[in-house]
């Protein structure tokens, strides 16, 4: 039996971005109540040589956006990269969920085999779309995601597992 490529990305990036929007929320109500300025959240880092929680958001939404995309063939929405406040990153969540529903299982499905070449600062890659999938754009989504909820947790947010989790899409 098959997986269907459509299936293994689509639902997953729109539950797990929907997830991070609701951290989020959770994120602005606790630097509400304890009197903290939210950028002193967006400017949280686990570590001094890793991304804050804004930059792992908006990593989060560009792994989504580019599996999808690319998988789909079609062009990609840009963004500033310059969000600096919640509202801000869950207005690009929300754009990111937008440009993802759009696409159709017909665009994506029977894209395993289909070459993608990525251009980075140290070259280019070249991926068939199963690998970009499975082994490069789901793999850095979960990181930057779960970094995100890591920071949030580390600042004292309260969520748990089924804050994580959302809730798993009715196929």
């Amino acid at each position: 039996m098959t997986i269907s490529m459509y299936k293994a990305s689509v639902p997953i990036f729109v539950q797990f971005l929907t997830s991070v929007s609701a951290w989020l929320d959770k994120a602005a109500a606790h630097a509400e109540a304890k009197k903290i300025d939210p950028a002193v959240l967006l400017n949280t880092r686990l570590f001094p040589d890793m991304f804050p929680l804004a930059r792992q958001v908006r990593a989060a939404t560009d792994h989504a956006i580019n599996a999808c995309g690319h998988l789909a063939g079609v062009e990609l929405p840009t963004f500033a990269n310059t969000e600096a406040s919640i509202p801000e990153l869950k207005e690009r969540i929300a754009k990111a969920i937008e440009f993802i529903k759009v696409i159709k299982p017909a665009q994506i499905d029977g894209s395993e085999d289909k070459k993608i070449t990525l251009k980075f600062a140290s070259g280019e890659r070249k991926f068939s779309g199963q690998s970009l999938l499975l082994n490069f754009c789901l793999p850095n989504f979960y990181f930057h995601a779960t970094t995100a909820y890591d920071i949030l947790r580390q600042s004292g947010v309260e969520l748990g597992k089924r804050d994580f989790m959302g809730t798993p899409p009715q196929l």
